[in-house]
């Protein structure tokens, strides 16, 4: 029988956190001058989480590469110690050992305080019904855009043969017979609801298929993480992925593939400033969409073996844009691109067609001077190519329209980013609230703006 699993709202698997503990972190910047510099791009984000929690998989101990020193990181980082699992800093900057052979079962008030607002409990679910038959979700936050509900998560884990009690103060998971191979579809690509079959499946006895899966690089990335430490996954045309469980897994050794979405801030933060900025270790065939946007809104790059160089061409030219999952434009970029846009000389269109709600940080750039407006049931225009979805939106720039500073408060993790950019591209000085979730996922990010010659103090 296949099961249908819904996940409409939460696509991208970012499981988001809410930075309690940096909303007095305040930013002034001095705006109009262009970024000029070399920025060094680590792990992703979307990868290094995941490896870490693929690692309580493993009967032998784990080594992970190139991690981002973020505050995601930390938090799976203390999650995972809760649960026993030994991590130590390696000799080489970025580098963690991840040693679980003396896991054991953490209280739920350890694991509610050590994850605070993050969503991230809801992966280690299928590893520690594999490893202690038992796991425990606290409740779950994120960043405000738009609904993520676990139901897709707690169905697949069903699917699996897992038992799910709702407590007040979270959700008890046990499998009394173990888990067992599943045979699942999902309505939509979904970041989250792949990682969290691959995670379950790899151990779990029998075959599992999961179609419509999401083919993210980060999703590869982390398929290659589980084979090199002795899964059997393979991938089928159409979005396929079979994976054959295995009764062990042991630990493995491996380099996180680059963060594609802060190369791409960085990129958009050049073209909104006419900067020019090197961004060390991003690669052409991860960004092959983005890059392609970039030329059109006028743009210019060049690609070397160690990274690519991002600056404005010519005038900037307004695009048609809809984001997408994998290979499509990621909804990730749409954000810090829209600061960008609103210097083009024309009506740019950005179509949001993965999450709800996500237009909504444009507010505080119409009060820094843009033109936006948001149409909350989207734009049914010509040429569009991404099926339409209830939840769209579509933002409508109009420009060029010149930026003056603000006062304004970060929303979330994108949103805040786009935030400074719009700053630095402002004319005159504005204070940046909140900007402590900006670290959630972007490392030493202080240090860069200072290395691109951002013109900034922290105030608070």
């Amino acid at each position: 029988m296949k099961t249908l699993l819904s996940d409409a709202a939460s696509p991208t698997g970012e499981h988001e956190i809410a930075a309690t503990e940096a909303t007095g972190e305040i930013l002034s910047i001095r705006g109009g001058r262009p970024l000029r510099g070399r920025v060094d791009v680590k792990g992703a984000k979307n990868l290094a989480t995941k490896a870490m929690v693929a690692a309580l998989l493993g009967e032998s101990a784990s080594i992970l590469r190139d991690v981002p020193d973020i505050s995601d990181v930390k938090v799976v980082r203390s999650l995972l110690e809760a649960h026993g699992v030994r991590v130590d800093d390696g000799d080489e900057p970025g580098t963690l050992h991840l040693d679980p052979r003396d896991a054991v079962s953490a209280h739920m008030e350890e694991i509610d305080a050590h994850a605070g607002a993050s969503r991230i409990p809801i992966l280690f679910c299928g590893p520690l019904l594999h490893l202690l038959g038992q796991a425990f979700i606290p409740d779950l936050g994120g960043c405000r855009i738009g609904d993520r509900p676990i139901n897709f998560h707690l169905d697949a884990l069903r699917n699996f043969g897992a038992v799910v009690e709702k407590l007040p103060s979270g959700i008890r998971l046990s499998a009394p017979d173990g888990l067992h191979g599943a045979n699942i579809e999902l309505p939509y690509p979904s970041v989250g609801a792949t990682e969290q079959v691959l995670l379950t499946a790899v151990r779990a006895r029998g075959v599992t298929e999961l179609r419509n899966a999401a083919i993210e690089p980060e999703i590869m990335d982390l398929i290659a993480v589980l084979q090199k430490m002795g899964a059997i996954i393979s991938y089928e045309p159409n979005r396929v992925i079979l994976i054959e469980g295995v009764p062990s897994l042991s630990g493995y050794d491996h380099r996180c593939i680059f963060d594609r979405n802060e190369a791409a801030s960085w990129a958009c933060a050049a073209l909104a400033t006419d900067g020019d900025i090197f961004v060390s270790g991003a690669r052409q065939q991860e960004m092959l969409t983005f890059l392609n946007v970039f030329r059109k809104a006028g743009g210019s790059f060049d690609i070397g073996e160690d990274g690519i160089r991002f600056r404005r061409g010519d005038a900037l030219r307004p695009v048609m844009v809809e984001t997408d999952v994998h290979p499509g434009f990621m909804t990730d970029w749409q954000q810090p691109l829209i600061v960008a846009l609103t210097q083009a000389q024309g009506r740019s269109v950005v179509h949001e067609t993965v999450y709800e709600n996500r237009l909504g940080f444009t507010a505080a750039l119409n009060k820094m001077g843009a033109d936006i407006q948001v149409h909350a049931q989207g734009l049914d225009m010509p040429g569009r190519r991404v099926p339409r979805r209830a939840l769209e939106q579509a933002a409508v720039i109009n420009g060029p329209t010149p930026l003056h500073g603000a006062d304004v408060v970060v929303p979330d993790l994108r949103g805040g980013y786009s935030y400074v950019i719009a700053a630095l591209a402002a004319e005159g000085e504005s204070t940046v609230r909140n900007v402590g979730i900006i670290r959630r996922g972007y490392e030493k990010f202080f240090a860069k703006l200072d290395a691109v010659g951002a013109d900034f103090r922290v105030v608070g």
